[in-house]
């Protein structure tokens, strides 16, 4: 993501996050970027991104894929995931959003969640805007900070 006003709002997100999810055990909040591939094909693409991603996120105990034929879900239900989550023990989680072509089938198959914000589709730097605000607003609804209001 280029400098700009959503990398801005995706760090703030992150940042208030990691500050209130510090007393939860729920920190470190990265984000890591690919190139895109380069491939003439689009499941070549996608193959590709799933080779590096898998790289990526192979420590993560928790793997969320953010994809449009995922499952929809609430705030509070995404709060008690990562809270039970964390409470088995999963040291980390990683949340993958897919490039212009989409994450690989497979890909998403390996995933413990296959998370949907909407059957729309969303441009990947908007995607990464909302995860990054539903983190923050799961941070607060396990604290029970106000933020998020039903």
């Amino acid at each position: 993501m280029k400098q700009g006003p959503e990398r801005e709002l995706v760090a703030r997100y992150l940042g208030r996050a990691a500050a209130s999810g510090k007393a939860l055990g729920l920190t470190g909040f990265a984000v890591t970027e690919l190139a895109e591939s380069r491939a003439s094909s689009t499941m070549a693409r996608r193959s590709d991104e799933a080779r590096a991603l898998r790289d990526i996120v192979s420590g993560s105990r928790a793997l969320i894929a953010l994809d449009e034929r995922g499952t929809v879900m609430g705030s509070a239900e995404f709060a008690a995931r990562l809270g039970r989550w964390r409470d088995d023990g999963a040291e980390t989680a990683g949340f993958v959003i897919g490039g212009a072509d989409g994450l690989d089938p497979a890909f998403v198959k390996e995933a413990n969640l296959s998370l949907s914000f909407s059957p729309l589709t969303w441009p990947h730097q908007l995607v990464r805007i909302m995860l990054a605000e539903q983190l923050y607003r799961a941070t607060t609804i396990l604290s029970g900070h106000p933020y998020h209001r039903e």
